[in-house]
């Protein structure tokens, strides 16, 4: 007789993106979160044209007009799966309620999970990193295109500050919404 392995309990979040500046742990909660809740993680950095890694590479923050066909590529490969029935974890800077609008535009229901804190905490992080194509020089740009998740927007906002565990049970807690 052959036993099936226990399933996956029902995610209790809905399609998610973790946010924030680079540095923040967008990706490591991103995965995390995925991992403990079965779902499918996707790092909006391996959704960036060639052409967008080199100008970060080369020290250029990014434009809207560079950012603008990025996103939309994250928010249709998030429906994607969810016409699919996957549900998704995304890791994607999303700086601006713009961006975010344009996400939801294609993802109804999409949630924000914006990992918050101090730029130096951040910069100290980075400065242990080494990243592809994103040089910490770009991080002042994010901080000053940075609108935090306004408290009219699906989501949640968490400190940083908390270790990456703590954080993924802050937004299951939540069920991704405040």
């Amino acid at each position: 007789m052959t036993t099936n392995p226990p399933a996956l309990p029902a995610p209790t979040i809905p399609p998610l993106v973790v946010m924030g500046v680079q540095g923040s742990g967008k990706s490591t909660v991103g995965r995390l979160l995925a991992e403990k809740q079965g779902l499918r993680f996707i790092d909006g950095d391996d959704l960036h044209s060639a052409d967008a890694k080199a100008k970060m590479a080369s020290g250029h923050p990014l434009t809207d007009a560079d950012r603008l066909p990025w996103l939309t590529r994250i928010a249709q490969t998030m429906a994607d799966a969810q016409t699919a029935g996957e549900s998704t974890v995304v890791a994607c800077s999303a700086l601006k309620l713009s961006y975010r609008d344009l996400m939801r535009s294609i993802v109804p229901g999409l949630v924000f999970a914006e990992l918050f804190g101090d730029q130096a905490i951040v910069a100290d992080r980075l400065s242990h990193r080494n990243h592809e194509y994103m040089p910490t020089n770009l991080l002042d740009s994010q901080f000053a295109t940075l609108e935090p998740l306004a408290a009219s927007e699906a989501g949640l906002r968490v400190s940083l500050t908390m270790t990456p565990d703590e954080i993924v049970g802050a937004i299951t807690e939540s069920n991704g919404r405040r």
